[in-house]
């Protein structure tokens, strides 16, 4: 998909940080992901700022999982821009 080239192209170390701080910040007394995550397990996730925390912690790790799926499937960004143009 065209729409998605922009994913194939931002660095998977990069994202692994930003996942892994976003994820787990802060450290102390439980990250916010899991405490969010928790919230909308048990139906509570209702105020705008906790569903904010949750896309906010959560997208670099999302981001990471759909570019590690494109990459799996072996196709390159110029490959895929590049079906598109052709």
């Amino acid at each position: 998909m065209k729409g998605l080239c922009w994913i194939d192209r931002i660095p998977i170390g990069g994202l692994a940080i930003a996942a892994l701080l976003l994820g787990l910040a802060p450290f102390h007394p439980q990250p916010h992901l899991a405490e969010k995550v928790g919230m909308l397990w048990q139906g509570t996730l209702i105020r705008p700022i906790d569903i904010f925390d949750l896309f906010f912690h959560g997208a670099p790790t999302l981001l990471l999982v759909v570019r590690l799926l494109r990459r799996r499937r072996r196709l390159t960004s110029e490959e895929r821009c590049a079906d598109r143009s052709a």
